[in-house]
């Protein structure tokens, strides 16, 4: 090894050093108190797989043994050990400046707001529901209910609104993994749209969404009971045609949401 660092003989650089060849070879012997340490290490390591060598060091003084962070450290790299480290996710997009009562919907389709709201059958199972209302006219565009929803099933939910109402400017969400996934986004921007996400941890920038979610709760979540998915596609359904089409909304003066919005369009094709 000294010939291929230095270009030198072990020979001749012991020779110089006036060091014998044999100490130089030596190596020194574990400790045979290592093994009941390794042993007591990996035990330590089983019951705690968070804690990481210099707690367990501490953990081992407290148990009686003579050890310092450097032998547990060299005893933690023979082993292979290594506490897992947390995943930072990658930061999020978001910004106050999209809160809801800050850009306001000024018109029919001129933005649409989308969230997730949770439940589970009778057997523990999940549902997970996306809802997707017009801002303006209050209108209940989708509920969907899935066992799981990603972003490909928020994609096409969409595309099946936008064929049946034409496609809007902006797309209020939060900063779920959902929402953020690049596809969804290049789809935006494809259709000459884009996605307001609001500040992150901030749900009431999502007024529009929260306040149905509450809605929807009281009504229909908490008063029934799941058995299938099938129940739960149905009842969302049902809560559709009721919400649009039957249900008084106070913020329109006590109009359905269908009804201004039949209101609004009829301005909308009528001459200036």
């Amino acid at each position: 090894m000294l010939r291929e660092m230095f270009g030198v003989s072990e020979r001749r650089a012991c020779r110089v050093l006036d060091q014998s060849r044999s100490t130089h070879r030596r190596r020194a012997a574990p400790a045979a108190e290592d093994d009941g340490l390794k042993a007591t290490l990996l035990a330590k390591v089983r019951q705690f797989p968070r804690w990481g060598y210099r707690k367990m060091t501490h953990v081992l003084k407290n148990e009686g043994w003579q050890v310092n962070h450097k032998r547990v450290h060299r005893l933690w790299t023979e082993l292979g050990l290594r506490a897992n480290r947390r995943v930072r996710r990658p930061p999020v997009p978001g910004d106050a400046a999209n809160a809801c009562h800050v850009r306001r919907a000024e018109r029919r389709n001129h933005v649409w707001t989308m969230d997730f709201v949770f439940d589970a059958t009778s057997d523990g199972q999940p549902l997970k529901w996306l809802t997707v209302h017009d801002e303006y006219t209050r209108e209940c565009l989708a509920i969907h209910v899935d066992r799981r929803i990603d972003h490909n099933a928020v994609m096409n939910v969409l595309l099946d609104v936008m064929m049946q109402r034409g496609k809007p400017a902006f797309l209020r969400t939060d900063n779920g993994g959902e929402f953020v996934a690049s596809a969804l986004r290049r789809k935006m921007a494809s259709m000459n749209g884009d996605i307001l996400f609001v500040e992150p941890g901030s749900p009431w920038q999502n007024g529009y969404a929260e306040s149905f979610h509450a809605q929807f709760r009281r009504e229909v979540l908490d008063c029934e009971v799941f058995e299938t998915l099938r129940d739960a596609q149905r009842a969302a359904r049902e809560y559709k045609q009721i919400f649009n089409d039957v249900r008084p909304h106070g913020s329109l003066g006590f109009k359905t949401p269908s009804a201004y919005a039949a209101e609004c369009l009829a301005a909308e094709s009528s001459p200036a």
